[in-house]
């Protein structure tokens, strides 16, 4: 623990953008979504260290696989390790847990989900097709110990099973355990909106969970947030290739398109905060509709899904709402983390708010 007590940046006097948020300010605002978290925080020995972790994001509380949601991803800059986006983008449809972990424990975080996904439906890959196992990373080597792949198939399996509908833990938690934030602590942020139609009352919930490893100390538009006094920090770590993953999700009945679409906005949210998506840098957005669920062992020829018109107000709101999420969760990904000790007496310290 630091000596900074962690919280919401709303918390501390830092309002972003102009709608309403959820009643937990998270992406769990979303009705059926969970969230796990498995953390690492072991030495390993001769200054190695295990500082990393695992966080699932379930799209809802049923059988993935059978009961499929409308998804879509976009990559604002390609230096990434995901498993899985290139079948979401063709067929639009995500069918396992969205999994977050760092870049060398993408293979067996993968082979985790895909043994719990397998254990829960025996016909995958017998008398039914195989499935599409979502994983997205980031690189905590600076540190965690990377190379000694702490992070095995089981932790997956528990973080699955540990997800839970409450207000996620944030800050160095998860997958966020070990990541860096414009030379500050970082990792797991979240943050929702309401979007409300005006002539009715009819009202869609946007939620975002980000894994923030990114830019450095002079990126960060900090005088743009009128945060309290802050104490002088020297020491800065870099994050090694810094990126970031942002989970999109919404109620809203949108096509595969439209989440396409969304996702782009989620580019402005983090430009706000001072990302200009560097050349080593994999800034990937995974979105996804819980409106309607697709089942897999349908037999109709021709089915019928709602979505939104392009052409309605809601939509602009939507984007303005994507924007919106995208830079508070980042800011809530600094004001939740505390100050953490990893591999060869390396630290990053939490924001001196």
């Amino acid at each position: 623990m630091n000596e900074f007590e962690p919280k919401k940046i709303r918390k501390r006097g830092v309002v972003i953008g102009r709608l309403p948020v959820g009643e937990k300010n998270c992406i769990t605002d979303v009705e059926g979504i969970k969230v796990g978290h498995v953390t690492l925080d072991i030495p390993l020995g001769e200054g190695e260290y295990a500082c990393t972790g695992v966080t699932a994001i379930l799209p809802h509380g049923d059988n993935l696989f059978k009961q499929k949601v409308v998804g879509a991803s976009y990559v604002l800059n390609g230096f990434g390790k995901t498993t899985g986006l290139v079948q979401v983008d063709e067929l639009g449809l995500i069918e396992s847990p969205i999994m977050l972990t760092n870049t060398f424990a993408v293979p067996a975080v993968t082979q985790g989900t895909l043994e719990y996904m397998l254990e829960s439906n025996p016909e995958i890959g017998d008398t039914t097709g195989t499935i599409n196992i979502v994983v997205g990373e980031c690189n905590d080597s600076r540190l965690n110990s990377i190379r000694k792949l702490p992070i095995q198939p089981k932790h997956a399996i528990e973080c699955i099973e540990k997800a839970s509908p409450d207000a996620s833990q944030e800050g160095a938690v998860g997958a966020g355990k070990g990541m860096i934030c414009f030379g500050y602590k970082g990792g797991i942020g979240s943050s929702s909106r309401l979007v409300k139609e005006e002539n009715s009352n009819l009202t869609y919930t946007l939620g975002c969970i980000v894994l923030s490893n990114f830019g450095s100390k002079d990126d960060f538009q900090s005088n743009n947030y009128k945060v309290a006094e802050q104490k002088e920090i020297t020491n800065f770590l870099k994050p090694a290739d810094g990126s970031i993953i942002i989970v999109l999700a919404t109620d809203a009945p949108l096509s595969s398109r439209q989440l396409k679409r969304l996702a782009k906005r989620c580019g402005i949210g983090l430009g706000r905060t001072g990302s200009h998506f560097s050349n080593g840098s994999g800034d990937i957005v995974i979105a996804f509709s819980t409106a309607q669920k697709i089942s897999h062992f349908s037999k109709e020829i021709v089915e019928t899904r709602e979505q939104l018109r392009d052409d309605q107000p809601l939509m602009n709101n939507l984007f303005q709402a994507a924007a919106e999420v995208t830079e508070e969760a980042i800011l809530n990904s600094l004001s939740q983390a505390e100050t953490t000790a990893g591999r060869m007496g390396n630290t990053a310290y939490a924001f001196p708010f």
